[in-house]
């Protein structure tokens, strides 16, 4: 259904298990997932926020089915159903993806044997059907067959059922080569995947097609749709609003202004590294640890040279 209404860090690195995880739909290291315990935030128009582990899930009931975007790690599948349950018995119709990394799709399998269709852009068949390796560890995750999509796009495109619309639409080389945001209209709900971390540097996957330019024109593109009201929806993070948006667009900004400048006077990654060019500022408000910190100096740098 194309266009039907209905989407390494280097070895000297050390790869924290947060990085590990997200590469593959069970993570090597991570959370006891018989611990975790799913947080559900009403968002209201029926539209909720579903936090567990893995990146963050937004659900839309409407009058004869419900849409859900992302679906965590394949151990969660069970814990999102029951969630997604206590707030209506209809049908999951569709989950979006959006992108390809396994902390939003691992529960791609799980869902399509209920029934689920998986809508994602086209590259995420393309990768998750050839397997992928990942931007900040150099694992290799096998392909994946049984997690494909069943439809995907594009460009835009919609998704439907009685009463409600997601509108998907893909922002070209941003996280990675194949995001896509959604936008629930009615409920001024804003799903953005990866693109937007609300409390934290983004991965910037420029193995994978990513791009910290894209991930500035998509901070762009939700500053055009978010209003004061908006409630905006990020791939890691707690709920935000338009407000965090402009900072994180701002501190995206300085970032790779810094760097370019940087590359410009023809610094290596080592010697940027050494340097530490975002630890007066930016780290202390978007730097998870040390070496996240590390990790974002490394996926600017590699997003912008030549």
């Amino acid at each position: 259904m194309k266009t039907a209404a209905l989407v390494l860090l280097a070895v000297t690195t050390l790869a924290t298990p947060q990085a590990l995880a997200q590469a593959q739909p069970t993570p090597p290291v991570g959370p006891d997932f018989s611990k975790i315990e799913v947080k559900t935030t009403d968002l209201g128009h029926n539209t909720y926020l579903l936090e567990g582990a893995g990146g963050n899930v937004t659900v839309a009931v409407g009058k004869d089915g419900i849409i859900m975007v992302d679906g965590q790690f394949a151990p969660m599948h069970d814990k999102l159903k029951a969630a997604i349950e206590a707030k209506s018995k209809l049908p999951i119709k569709y989950l979006i993806n959006t992108h390809f990394h396994g902390d939003h799709t691992g529960g791609n399998e799980g869902f399509s044997k209920d029934g689920v269709a998986v809508i994602a852009h086209d590259n995420v068949k393309a990768r998750l059907a050839a397997g992928t390796t990942s931007n900040t560890t150099g694992a290799k995750t096998p392909p994946r067959p049984d997690a494909l999509p069943k439809f995907t796009y594009s460009d835009k495109t919609t998704a439907k059922v009685k009463g409600l619309v997601a509108e998907l639409t893909h922002p070209v080389a941003a996280h990675t080569d194949g995001d896509t945001f959604v936008y629930f209209r009615k409920a001024k709900v804003l799903a953005t995947g990866d693109t937007f971390t609300s409390d934290r540097y983004p991965n910037i996957d420029w193995l994978n097609g990513g791009g910290i330019d894209g991930v500035i024109r998509a901070a762009d593109t939700y500053l055009i749709i978010a209003r004061k009201k908006t409630k905006i929806v990020p791939g890691h993070g707690p709920l935000a609003d338009r407000a965090r948006l402009v900072e994180y667009r701002a501190m995206l900004g300085t970032a790779r202004d810094r760097m370019q400048k940087l590359i410009k006077d023809g610094k290596t990654e080592d010697e940027v590294q050494a340097m530490k060019p975002f630890a007066a500022d930016l780290d202390k408000k978007w730097a998870l640890n040390e070496q996240a910190a590390k990790n974002f100096v490394r996926v600017v740098y590699k997003s912008l040279k030549p």
